[in-house]
């Protein structure tokens, strides 16, 4: 990888696929290493298709990312802001998981008006 912000996209298909078992319910839950690099370079794609930094995208305990532009947040709690689990996270970056479901079946919190990553998802397909 060349820079924090930058993702590779083999590297980051290649992190993604490594979990797509456990994702699938076919193998147990990944090493913590192996579903952080999952989780962190999938998230950091968000930026590079979204630019911005009205929107926080949270994955604890692993990572997150500002991103959609719009007000410029710098301080305290952004007004916007999306929290997952790193699973649920991992299915609707893989297109397994739609924005609406996940809303709805309270897997992922967003709030503020600009809080919808629906047009930004997946990132990445298996």
């Amino acid at each position: 990888m060349t820079g924090r912000s930058s993702v590779d996209p083999h590297e980051m298909r290649a992190a993604v696929a490594a979990v797509a078992p456990w994702l699938a319910g076919e193998a147990p839950a990944p090493e913590r290493a192996v579903l952080a690099a999952a989780v962190r370079l999938s998230l950091r794609v968000l930026p590079r298709i979204a630019p911005g930094r009205s929107v926080e995208v949270r994955v604890p305990p692993f990572a997150a990312v500002q991103c959609i532009e719009g007000p410029r947040h710098t301080r305290g709690t952004p007004p916007n802001v999306i929290e997952t689990d790193p699973r649920s996270w991992l299915e609707l970056a893989t297109g397994q998981l739609s924005w609406a479901d996940a809303l709805a079946e309270a897997r992922v919190t967003a709030s503020g008006a600009r809080a919808d990553l629906a047009a930004l998802l997946p990132v990445v397909r298996l």
